[in-house]
């Protein structure tokens, strides 16, 4: 990896996690007028609508082909669109109010949980430093959001339902995420595209069957026209900008280096709920300098692994007959 290229995906990831981070509290505000799974739905059918006029006006009507990829693109795209979007809104919404700081929470379990599938599916394990900095970071994380104080952890135990559909969500987006690395011959557009067109088509088959059985209620138009402002907010910045800017960043630097900064997700959380009256304490101060500390120190390793990579290739590129001199 050039020095540049680790620079430009940080840059992209952390976009992407602070967008995420910026969507719970909307998120919240929305759901109460409208389903989880419509909200689902509808956030991406208008993401969709717009990435396939970007990609046709940028790559042509060939960029829609599988090329006999299909199924794995239905698989990735409903692991990201259907069950994330749908376990953790679905769970955020169950908790109430205490769903948006729990929904923040879970997402800092991702570079955990992509350690241990890359494991299995790689049989190699990653970079100590890697391995380092991920336990900070989640260390620092969650210090921000329990406040130092093991009774969030009892309150949550009272939730385990909730809970248990976040985590999947949060699974499914690790597997989406890792997914995008069967495609590095596509543009990042390009897989964005066809794994959000597909995966929301599948969402499309959930909410109709739903729908269908009154599982769940229809919204009115007067309710999602209640909500345009937090949907224009939730399909331009945490849909669109932060799912071309995630795959472009983890397609820069690995999902294993890439997925470490969504850490920042509960911390963007907390921020703006400080702006809205909520005290800092010391110890989400001191957890937020963990979490940068953490993304720092796996960004130094990366380039000093970089450098000793470029100085072991520079030996073995000397000409033989200087090493006989």
């Amino acid at each position: 990896m050039k020095n540049k290229q680790i620079i430009i995906g940080s840059i992209l990831c952390m976009i992407a996690s602070m967008s995420w981070g910026a969507m719970f509290p909307v998120a919240h505000i929305a759901l109460q007028q409208i389903d989880p799974f419509y909200f689902s739905f509808l956030r991406y059918f208008f993401v969709t609508v717009i990435l396939c006029g970007l990609l046709w006006v940028k790559e042509g009507f060939s960029a829609f082909r599988l090329e006999g990829r299909g199924r794995a693109l239905v698989f990735f795209g409903t692991m990201a669109f259907t069950v994330y979007n749908m376990g953790v809104f679905l769970g955020q919404h169950l908790m109430g109010e205490a769903g948006t700081i729990a929904a923040s929470i879970m997402e800092v379990l991702m570079p955990m949980i992509s350690i241990l599938l890359l494991s299995v599916t790689t049989k190699k394990m990653p970079p100590s430093y890697a391995l380092t900095s991920i336990a900070i970071a989640l260390a620092g994380a969650l210090l921000v959001i329990t406040n130092g104080s093991l009774a969030f952890f009892a309150k949550a135990s009272e939730q385990l339902f909730p809970l248990l559909l976040i985590f999947a969500g949060v699974i499914g987006w690790v597997i989406y995420s890792i997914g995008g690395g069967r495609f590095s011959s596509w543009s990042t557009l390009r897989y964005s595209t066809l794994t959000c067109l597909l995966g929301t088509a599948v969402s499309f088959v959930v909410v109709a069957i739903a729908s269908l059985f009154q599982w769940i209620p229809v919204p009115t138009w007067e309710s999602v026209v209640s909500i345009k402002y937090e949907m224009a907010f939730m399909v331009l910045l945490p849909g669109l900008a932060a799912l071309l800017s995630w795959n472009a960043g983890i397609k820069a630097l690995t999902p294993l280096n890439g997925i470490l900064y969504i850490n920042l997700v509960p911390i963007t959380t907390f921020i703006l709920m400080s702006f809205q009256g909520y005290e800092i304490s010391m110890f989400e101060f001191y957890g937020t300098l963990l979490v940068i500390f953490a993304l720092i120190r796996n960004n130094h390793f990366q380039r000093k692994q970089l450098g000793y990579a470029r100085n072991r290739k520079k030996e073995h590129s000397i000409p033989v007959t200087r090493l006989l001199e």
